[in-house]
């Protein structure tokens, strides 16, 4: 196990969320696990043959091992002014089919495998929130830098909107805002702490939401800071995650210590469905952009 079954069945925030089926689960890793999975964001799931935002501006060498290109800047801050690592210019990685921005489309010609650890901590979230047999076949993971955030947009570009739609929260906290059915629609306001994860399902699926500029988490939240004496804790022998590093922790949380990494999972095909020959609409956004989600500068 790597998440807390003792939060499920989940909490809903609001009776607001609860009319549209939006949950929201506070802290849903074991103490130790967090770690595990900042890791695998950070230098797992950007490697090769996945697909990130550098690959826009560079070649397949010099993106091929954002974090070993990253290591030793980080691991020696020199306190001059110097310029961004790989790692600190990094604004999104797409996982599975991966999602184009300028079509906001998915394709089956644009695919790798998903994840396996990934996969199995999603089929078994949605299965504890009601959803059985939720298929992983899209991820995107997106970097937050204190210069970024979220536009208002609407996830309609998978096929199948009855299966949910899961998002991880690692690194320091945001505000989450979820907003109605139209785009002037008045928000609710969320923190989203590390750990935290949503689910939106049924009416909340389609609903616009946006991710607000990162902010330090409140005093005394400390969960995020405790894992790196607590890397041996909670590990049990079936667990799927494991050990990190001292080393890649480090690099890890001097990262995360002003950024902050959501990872969103989807199923985009339903039983039977294949992908259409022609493209489907643009996805509703009110960011204009076709390079990513951020409205921070990206590098």
């Amino acid at each position: 196990l790597f998440y807390n079954n003792s939060k499920l069945p989940p909490l809903y925030f609001s009776k607001h969320c609860l009319q549209f089926r939006f949950i929201f689960i506070s802290n849903l890793f074991l103490l130790g696990s967090q770690s595990y999975w900042v890791r695998q964001c950070l230098k797992i799931y950007p490697q090769k043959t996945n697909i990130c935002n550098l690959d826009m501006h560079m070649s397949p060498s010099d993106t091929k091992d954002i974090w070993g290109k990253s290591v030793h800047a980080l691991s020696s801050p020199t306190g001059k002014k110097e310029p961004k690592t790989h790692l600190e210019r990094l604004r999104w990685v797409t996982l599975g089919y991966h999602y184009k921005w300028d079509t906001k489309t998915y394709s089956a010609n644009s695919y790798t495998p998903f994840p396996a650890d990934l996969h199995l901590l999603s089929l078994q979230v949605t299965a504890a929130c009601g959803f059985p047999g939720f298929n992983s076949e899209a991820g995107i993971l997106n970097y937050y830098r204190p210069d970024s955030s979220l536009g208002i947009h609407v996830d309609e570009s998978e096929l199948d909107h009855t299966r949910p739609l899961l998002s991880f929260s690692f690194g320091q906290s945001a505000i989450f805002l979820l907003g109605g059915t139209c785009r002037q629609d008045p928000p609710t306001a969320m923190y989203m702490h590390s750990g935290d994860m949503m689910l939106m399902s049924g009416q909340s699926r389609l609903l616009y939401h946006a991710g607000q500029r990162i902010l330090p988490a409140p005093q005394g939240h400390t969960t995020l800071e405790m894992e790196g004496c607590s890397l041996t804790l909670s590990l049990q022998g079936d667990a799927v995650v494991e050990l990190v590093s001292e080393e890649d922790w480090a690099l890890c949380s001097r990262y995360i210590h002003n950024s902050r990494v959501n990872v969103t999972v989807r199923q985009v095909l339903g039983p039977g469905q294949n992908f259409p020959e022609t493209p489907s609409p643009l996805q509703r956004t009110d960011t204009g952009q076709t390079d990513g989600p951020h409205d921070g500068a990206a590098d």
